[in-house]
Order: structure tokens, then C-alpha cells, then sequence
């Protein structure tokens, strides 16, 4: 009994002498996968896109709809279209003159103000997109701010490789394509199609992909796909054949482009609701956004950024414009399940389809090969990814622009910081663009 009782006070002093710690308990570590390297700071701007060309040039968008500071008028030097020159300067593009429409890019003779409206200036540019022949595509809303009700939708092409300024410009109402030379601009009706029919007075048209294979259309020029994700409107996709200018609808309304009903993300634990002026806060009610054609560009991946959940359609059943097409569309939709919530989206030449995942301060990634999303980064200079393009040098860039701290939430996070990121992270799987 002796030696029991004493083997049970020693066990009791060891337990005794074991520190009162935090220090060898789990934690999160905050921080996965290949080292960040920042590339450009902004400062007092808010960028959403970013491109990247073959040759490694680097170009953002500021759109005027989501800051009222980022919107031109005469004497205040702002521009919604720019290169990055150095990694904390940008200089407009293709020029200064096209980023500053006569009298500025508000209409202040409407109620409420709306977008000036000029075709051959730029409004507020809310993406910046270059294509596999190495040309820049901008997506114009002509929005200023979200709730401006004028949906200019435009589009210009700049061959970068070149070095010409604009090439052709497009509007989706009014297709036509311009010629830029010197101070001159020749235009010239290529064809037209009514903006009533694909783009409402109330939408908003954020992100747009190409498809540029000879056979996806008859005039073997390829087509365009759009996501519209406007607030107050209906969602859904557009697509454009560009070379007949003609444009059609798919997927309006439906579930897969909507967000959820009281959709509610966080960030750094603060729960974000939508900050609506004069109104009592909301929900997040961003519709379809981030798109993303996958690598052999026979399926179309979206998501609501007021959804978790990531969708995919084959690009066939969006091109069909027939009078069953709609249903057929409908019914060829797949739920790829939860991913964490997105903005944009970029792939490459694997097949894996990069998407932000703000509420793990992450970039994730899924695989259409096997079904699976996973944490690429993760970081805590991490939160709100808005867009992705991918370098022939083998790097991701990513903007990270803070939107989930803006005026358009209602959160306790403070005062939105003046300095915006964009950032590289070297891919696993080599160059491909």
C-alpha cells in the first residue's frame, strides 16, 4: 500500500509541475502554401481587375460604380483604365484623352446622376480582360454609381503586341467598331442589336471571358460570355458572337445566378451585411460574377458572390440560341457544391479554376478532374481577391482590394485602408497562360 500511495503522489507532483500553457496547444497557423510577393500598391484607388500580357505588362481597371472616387471629371487627373508602370504607379491607357469624357463621366442633368454616356470614352470600366490572341477587351458599364440606371456595356479590343492604340470598340447596344488613329476616330456600323434585349437599364455587367476557337460559330470569330451581377435586376449571361454582333440572354433569373436568400459572409469574424444608404442594413445580394471558361473551353464555371456554391454549364447549351435553348440550358447546369465566397476567377492550361475564398483569407482551387476545391494561400494580407490573371512567367496575380470593408458593407472593421494590393504567387504547375 505504501509504494502505491507513493506512486500516486509522484504522478500527482508530475502533473502538478506541467505548465499552465497555451503554448503547446493547436493553433491555427494563418498562413499555407507558396510565399506571397507583392507586386503593385495602389494608393487612394480602388482597382477590381487585373491583366496580364504575353510580354508580362501589367494592366488594372477602376470602376467609378463601386468609388465615386475612382470617377473622371474635368481637372481631378483620374482615369478608369491604366497600366501599372513601376510597383506603385500607373499611368492611363490606352490614353489620358480616352479616360476623359467631355464634362467628366457623370451626367449630373438626369435624377438620379447617371453615366455620361459618350461611346468613344471611357465611363467606368469594370473589367479589363486579355485574350489568347494577346488583345485587351474592356467591359464599360457606363455606370456611375451602382443605382445610375444607364448600362452602356461596352467593349474595345487594343492589339498589345502592336503597340496601336484601340482597335475596335463595341457596345452591346449598338455594336459598332472603331479605328483609333492620331487624334482621329473612324467609325463604322458593323452591325447592331437592341441593348434593351440583353442589358437592362438596371444591370450591371461585371466579368467577361472569350472563346475565340474558329468553330464555336459560323463566322469563326468566337464569341464573348458576360456575367451580369447587378444588385437590383435580374442576373444571368450574355453572350456575344463577335462577329456578327448579334447577343442573346441564358440562364436569366435562375437560381444558379442569383444569391442566396439572407446570404451572410464574414471577414476576420465581422459579419458583413450590405450598407444600404438610408435604409436599414441587408444582405449581400451580388449576383452572378466571377466566370471562368475551363481550359478546352467546353464548360462555362460562375458564381453569386452572395453564394458559396460553384456552377458550371457546357458552353454549347449558351451558344444554342434555338427556341428550346433556354430549357435546355437550364437542365444542363451543374452544382459543383460549396467553395468558399468568390469574386473572380482565372484557369490555366491544367484545367484548375483559381477563386477566392475571402473567409479563409485564401485563394483556392478546383479541379474539374476530380471534383475537388482546395486552398491554394493562404495569408492574412488576404481578404477580399477580386480578380486573377495568369503569367506566362508562371505566376497568379490577384488584386486584393478590401471591398468587404467599403461604404457598400455595413461592418465594425473601421475606416477601409487607402493602400490596395495586387499580388503574384508562383503556380505549382509551371508557365501557362
Amino acid at each position: 500500500m505504501a509504494r502505491f500511495l507513493a506512486v500516486a503522489a509522484f504522478g500527482l507532483l508530475c502533473s502538478a509541475q506541467r505548465p499552465f500553457s497555451t503554448s503547446e496547444l493547436i493553433r491555427d497557423p494563418g498562413v499555407y502554401g507558396p510565399p506571397l510577393e507583392l507586386v503593385h500598391l495602389y494608393y487612394d484607388s480602388f482597382p477590381t481587375g487585373i491583366a496580364v500580357s504575353a510580354s508580362g505588362r501589367l494592366f488594372s481597371n477602376y470602376p467609378g460604380a463601386l468609388d465615386k472616387n475612382d470617377t473622371y471629371a474635368p481637372g481631378n487627373g483620374r482615369y478608369t483604365i491604366a497600366e501599372l508602370v513601376s510597383n506603385t504607379t500607373e499611368s492611363p491607357y490606352p490614353s489620358a484623352a480616352i479616360n476623359s469624357p467631355p464634362g467628366g463621366a457623370i451626367n449630373y442633368t438626369t435624377y438620379p446622376p447617371s453615366g455620361a454616356g459618350y461611346s468613344d470614352y471611357f465611363i467606368g470600366s469594370q473589367s479589363i480582360v486579355i485574350d489568347a490572341l494577346d488583345r485587351a477587351w474592356v467591359l464599360d458599364t457606363g455606370n456611375f454609381p451602382l443605382s445610375s440606371r444607364r448600362c452602356l456595356s461596352c467593349l474595345l479590343i487594343d492589339d498589345i503586341r502592336k503597340g496601336t492604340n484601340p482597335e475596335r470598340y463595341f457596345s452591346v447596344g449598338d455594336l459598332r467598331r472603331t479605328k483609333v488613329g492620331g487624334d482621329h476616330a473612324h467609325q463604322q456600323s458593323n452591325s447592331a442589336t437592341h441593348l434593351s434585349k440583353v442589358a437592362f437599364p438596371d444591370s450591371y455587367l461585371n466579368d467577361v471571358r472569350f472563346d475565340l476557337r474558329k468553330n464555336v460559330t459560323a463566322s469563326g470569330k468566337g464569341v464573348a460570355y458576360i456575367t451580369d451581377s447587378s444588385v437590383e435586376g435580374r442576373n444571368g449571361i450574355i453572350i456575344v458572337d463577335l462577329g456578327t454582333g448579334e447577343s442573346w440572354r441564358h440562364l436569366d433569373g435562375h437560381p444558379s445566378v442569383r444569391p442566396e436568400q439572407q446570404y451572410l459572409s464574414f471577414q476576420w469574424g465581422i459579419p458583413l451585411y450590405a450598407n444600404n444608404a438610408g435604409k436599414p442594413f441587408g444582405y449581400n445580394s451580388f449576383g452572378a460574377d466571377g466566370i471562368s471558361l475551363s481550359a478546352d473551353g467546353e464548360s462555362l464555371f460562375w458564381k453569386a458572390v452572395g453564394s458559396r456554391y460553384l456552377f458550371s454549364i457546357p458552353t454549347a447549351r449558351l451558344r444554342d440560341n434555338s427556341a428550346t435553348s433556354e430549357v435546355m440550358a437550364q437542365g444542363a447546369i451543374t452544382n459543383h457544391g460549396q467553395t468558399g465566397q468568390s469574386d473572380g476567377f482565372e484557369v490555366d492550361t491544367n484545367g484548375y479554376i483559381y477563386h477566392g475564398n475571402m473567409e479563409q483569407n485564401a485563394i483556392g482551387f478546383f479541379n474539374p478532374a476530380n471534383g475537388t476545391d482546395q486552398i491554394y494561400v493562404r495569408d492574412p494580407l488576404i481578404n477580399w481577391v477580386d480578380t486573377f490573371s495568369t503569367g506566362t512567367d508562371g505566376y497568379l496575380y490577384f488584386t486584393v482590394n478590401q471591398l468587404d470593408f467599403g461604404p457598400g458593407f455595413y461592418s465594425n472593421a473601421g475606416p477601409v485602408s487607402l493602400d490596395m494590393l495586387m499580388m503574384g504567387t508562383i503556380r505549382e504547375t509551371g508557365p501557362t497562360h
